[in-house]
């Protein structure tokens, strides 16, 4: 979707190799599975924030799940994602939540 759309990405396997990676290389956006093995995304976001304190830096990073239930949005937010796009989405739906937070493609 996001290469359809004209945005180039990178893909991580698990949520250390996404922390992995934003150490190594400025990213605009984070999307971020619920649930990943090794380290799920939640997880991974209170380690992104830990990290980005005091820098004056912060990635916005979106969650991405079936957890479509109540609550799961808040604890997202709760745990550093700044938003939440619930599984399935059509492509309309991740072009309107890129439109929020990032700038066009390249």
């Amino acid at each position: 979707m996001l290469k359809a759309l004209g945005y180039r990405c990178t893909i991580a396997s698990n949520g250390r190799e996404a922390v992995d990676a934003i150490e190594r290389e400025p990213y605009d956006l984070v999307l971020m599975d619920f649930q990943m093995p090794e380290m799920g995304g939640l997880e991974a976001a209170r380690i992104i924030r830990a990290r980005e304190a005091g820098t004056g830096r912060r990635i916005t990073i979106v969650a991405l799940t079936a957890h479509a239930m109540g609550g799961y949005r808040e604890q997202c937010i709760e745990n550093g994602m700044d938003d939440y796009l619930p599984k399935p989405f059509t492509l309309e739906e991740m072009r309107e939540m890129l439109q929020r937070w990032v700038p066009g493609p390249e």
